[in-house]
């Protein structure tokens, strides 16, 4: 249930960045919050994201 209302959140902050600031503000501030994540799990060695990927997978019960 939370992570439904943080999308309906980001949904909602998405639509209002779209409207006061304009599609190619908008379209950046929404690449950077992807980005972010992708280029932190990219700078971690090998063994990081192997404990990363074991540890999600911990989670949703596959092991």
């Amino acid at each position: 249930m939370p992570k439904v209302v943080l999308v309906i959140g980001g949904v909602a902050v998405g639509l209002v960045a779209l409207k006061i600031l304009g599609p190619l503000i908008a379209l950046l501030i929404v690449l950077g919050v992807v980005a972010l994540p992708v280029v932190g799990y990219l700078m971690l060695d090998p063994s990081q994201r192997r404990r990363l990927r074991a540890q999600g997978r911990k989670r949703l019960g596959g092991g």
